[in-house]
Order: structure tokens, then C-alpha cells, then sequence
């Protein structure tokens, strides 16, 4: 079967949060999000690099929105249930569907951090990988010194499958990093 033809929902929840696929017009809270968290997302994300307008996050959303309903990447977006407020950006990408596996990736508006939200996001993003989408394989891939990336993958009993050493360029292109690979599996 062709990707495009898998069904699944557009959004799920967790106890607190609404996780839904990016739509048109979400540009603007993504982009408030990343100007407040700026400073904690430039060692880690290659899109803090460098300065984006909210035309540019706008544009993003549409791209994603797209390559959701073609299955090409699974760019998910993070609400709380009651109050509305985006909490954070995940996913599942680096789609292979003849397996099928993913990798999650996230950040979340800082302002936000320190509550418990990203654990409980790739929690359900883990559920609704293998539950909905039938996934065989979820993996999580951060820089081995990101502390807070790591915590989370251990905190829901992800195994470090390994670690890549000069798996990767620093963000500020100064030296090599090295990569964590944690994984589930089924």
C-alpha cells in the first residue's frame, strides 16, 4: 500500500494535551514560541540557527501540513487540552513504512518547560506510533550532551541502543558531536 493511502486521525490527547498535525495559520504561535525559547534551542536545532519571520514559520506549518497528508513526515503540534496554549513541537520522522519505523523529535516553548509535557508527549506520540501506526520501531536521536533530551528518553524507558561518536557538526560548526541512540521496540 501506498503511504498516502494510510489512514489515521489528524490529532490525539494524552491526560493534558491536544497533539494534532500542523494546519494553516499555526505559523504565528510556533513562531512566538521559538523567539522566547531562542536561546535554549540555538545548541541543539538547526533551524535556531539562524533568524526566521513569522512569514517563514507560516510557510513551514503549510510545507508540514502537506507532507503530513502525503506521510512523508508526521510534524505534530503540542496544545494544552484546556487552556488552548501551544506547548510544543514533535513528530515522528524519518518515516519508514515497509518496517514500519520513526524517530521522534521535539523541543518545547521554554516558557513551558520543566511541567512534565514533553515527557508526556513522546509518550503518546510513542502509544499512538505503535498502537495506531502500527510501528515496529520508535527511536530517539539527541546530542549526547543534551541532558534534557536524554532525561526524557530514559524517564519513559527508552534503551540507549548506542552512541555515534562525530556523528555530527556543533550547531556553531566548531567541533564534532556525538549522537545518542535510544529505541523501542516491538
Amino acid at each position: 500500500m501506498k503511504p498516502i493511502l494510510i489512514d489515521f486521525p489528524n490529532e490525539f490527547y494524552t491526560d493534558r494535551l491536544l497533539i494534532r498535525r500542523p494546519d494553516p495559520g499555526d505559523g504565528k504561535v510556533v513562531f512566538n514560541a521559538i523567539q522566547a525559547s531562542i536561546q535554549e534551542l540555538k545548541p541543539w536545532m538547526e533551524f535556531a540557527q539562524k533568524q526566521q519571520t513569522e512569514e517563514d514559520l507560516e510557510v513551514f506549518m503549510r510545507e508540514a501540513h502537506t507532507n503530513f497528508i502525503n506521510r512523508e513526515d508526521l510534524h505534530l503540534l503540542v496544545f494544552d487540552r484546556k487552556t488552548g496554549d501551544f506547548i510544543a513541537s514533535s513528530g515522528l520522522h524519518r518515516i519508514n513504512w515497509s518496517i514500519p519505523k520513526f524517530e521522534i523529535g521535539y523541543w518545547i516553548d521554554s516558557r513551558k518547560s520543566g511541567k512534565g509535557y514533553m515527557t508526556e508527549t513522546v509518550e503518546g506520540i510513542t502509544n499512538f506510533a505503535f498502537e495506531t501506526l502500527k510501528a515496529r520501531r520508535v527511536e530517539i536521536r539527541c546530542d549526547s550532551d543534551n541532558e534534557r533530551s536524554r532525561r526524557v528518553a530514559e524517564r519513559l524507558d527508552f534503551p540507549l541502543e548506542g552512541i555515534l561518536k562525530n556523528s555530527a557538526r556543533s550547531m556553531d560548526k566548531s567541533g564534532l558531536k556525538d549522537t545518542c541512540i535510544f529505541a523501542k521496540v516491538r
